[in-house]
């Protein structure tokens, strides 16, 4: 499915798709959504481009290995989780600060950095698994 006008529009989609699961996974700290739906959109995205253009094309536009990417979640979610332990409470307890930067409060948590980790293991695994599968079907 290569079409002029799918290889045209691939690009733009991808893009909006990336922007839409950032706003998810930053939307589900209070609302519906979080890390994992936002992943899966994320991997959905690299999936339709990877269709368009192809697998090395794919991985020639992702700066690092899709599964270095999984791997550097999961150690940020298990980071966000061992934090607790440094201020004796249990483990994934949400801890939240407000630094505040030029002026401006921003909130962090814990939580959010959990969520951070959850979106880039799927987007890692889902992407590679999507990127093997594509390889596969091309042959």
């Amino acid at each position: 499915m290569r079409t002029l006008i799918f290889r045209t529009a691939a690009p733009y989609l991808t893009s909006l798709m990336l922007l839409f699961s950032v706003f998810v996974l930053l939307r589900g700290h209070n609302e519906p959504g979080g890390g994992f739906i936002g992943g899966l959109i994320a991997a959905s995205a690299f999936a339709i481009y990877g269709i368009a253009f192809g697998v090395p094309e794919v991985r020639r536009s992702m700066y690092f290995h899709p599964m270095a990417i999984s791997g550097f979640g999961l150690f940020l979610a298990a980071l966000s989780g061992l934090l607790s332990y440094v201020f004796h409470v249990p483990f994934l307890t949400g801890i939240w600060t407000s630094p505040s930067l030029f002026g401006i409060t921003v909130d962090l948590s814990t939580v959010m950095f959990f969520d951070i980790g959850v979106y880039l293991v799927v987007v890692g695994s889902i992407t590679s698994i999507a990127l093997a599968l594509e390889e596969r079907e091309d042959g």
